[in-house]
């Protein structure tokens, strides 16, 4: 009798798939913002909103959390897959925040490339984190994974090409310092999502 009083596993995995819907609505506004910087005021509003709306699938998930007593993995490991998901999304707005307070009007092909996989990572995350509720299928999780890791180098190629010709070719320093901080933080979206990958990977390889 006691038992049934026990909160169990709940609605984990429903809500890290629903978080994972912001993350990729975030990523789309922020490629839009990159290639239509004319209307970036209307991007960034598009990323506030899948933030907000991602913070309370966040705040659901600790909330949830703290009431079950039994979950279907380990405490600590949603708690840290649900904290570094945010933390994708936080970077994605500070992206856009940067790019209309520096007011950037020119967006370099570079600066565009880095969106893209950004958007591209994200998407994965979104696909690994889809399958996270049947651990059965580990190898298609690890593939997933792999391919974000594969993503995020990519990202650190186009990030040192970028420096290296930023540095070589823009003789105005503001604008230098301008860029150079749009595309760290573009670069270090993949590494975030590269965390989501191995908390994910630490999930499936305990429970195989």
């Amino acid at each position: 009798m006691f038992g049934r009083l026990i909160p169990r596993e709940g609605r984990f995995f429903e809500l890290f798939t629903a978080h994972a819907a912001h993350i990729v609505a975030g990523s789309r506004a922020l490629v839009d913002l990159m290639t239509h910087l004319e209307s970036a005021p209307a991007h960034a509003e598009r990323i506030d909103h899948a933030e907000r709306d991602a913070d309370k699938v966040t705040h659901d998930t600790i909330t949830l959390l703290h009431k079950t007593f039994i979950t279907p993995i380990d405490r600590d490991q949603i708690h840290q897959l649900i904290t570094n998901m945010d933390d994708i999304l936080d970077l994605i707005q500070d992206v856009a925040e940067s790019v209309v307070l520096f007011d950037i009007r020119s967006a370099t092909a570079e600066a565009q490339q880095l969106a893209r996989i950004c958007q591209m990572c994200c998407e994965r995350v979104k696909a690994t984190v889809d399958l996270l509720a049947n651990l059965k299928d580990a190898q298609a999780i690890l593939k997933n994974c792999e391919e974000i890791d594969r993503l995020e180098s990519d990202a650190d190629r186009v990030l040192r090409a970028a420096m290296s010709r930023l540095f070589r070719e823009e003789a105005d320093v503001k604008e230098l310092i301008k860029l150079r901080s749009i595309y760290m933080l573009l670069e270090e979206v993949t590494d975030r999502c590269e965390d989501v990958a191995n908390v994910i990977e630490g999930i499936v390889l305990e429970h195989s």
